[in-house]
């Protein structure tokens, strides 16, 4: 009769571990980003003024006055403060609503937070290396994630691949 109980008590044992390798790979990977901090003279002497008031402030820019919106070409999408790379083109798609959008990030550069500025909940993006403000993501996106990410084109600089 013990026996049979100690059997089935390793058994559970066993069946309750979950496998950690992945996870351990995932926060390897993140605890490799350095973080990146500066002060806010630091700040505005390296950004644009817009750059600025989007990244270290939470703006937005103006529908539709991005530069980067209507980019085609295969590249990356960057953090204009620090330069981690957080989008790639192959996942950007045209959304209508003036903003670069995209249907994921680059896993481990984006953090997401939540705010409640206009009155409801949303859900925020941030530079994961320099806590730079991005935009926003919404759950009405392409099939293939259902995600828009929302960026603030004054957020990224693009870099096209060779």
């Amino acid at each position: 009769m013990y026996k049979k109980l100690l059997i089935l008590s390793v058994v559970a044992l066993f069946l309750s571990c979950k496998g950690n390798s992945q996870k351990t790979k995932e926060a390897t990977k993140k605890q490799t980003l350095a973080k990146v901090e500066k002060t806010d003279a630091e700040w505005k002497a390296q950004l644009t003024p817009l750059q600025y008031n989007v990244l270290r402030k939470a703006g937005t820019e103006r529908a539709f006055s991005s530069e980067l919106l209507n980019i085609k070409e295969k590249g990356i999408y960057s953090c204009a403060a620090c330069n981690t790379p957080l989008f790639k083109s192959e996942h950007k798609f045209k959304s209508g609503t003036g903003w670069p959008s995209f249907d994921r990030t680059i896993e481990g550069n984006v953090a997401f937070d939540v705010d409640y500025k206009i009155g409801y909940k949303r859900t925020e993006e941030h530079c994961a290396v320099c806590g730079g403000h991005l935009g926003h993501v919404f759950n009405d996106g392409p099939k293939t994630t259902g995600e828009r990410h929302c960026i603030n084109g004054a957020a990224l600089k693009f870099t096209p691949t060779k």
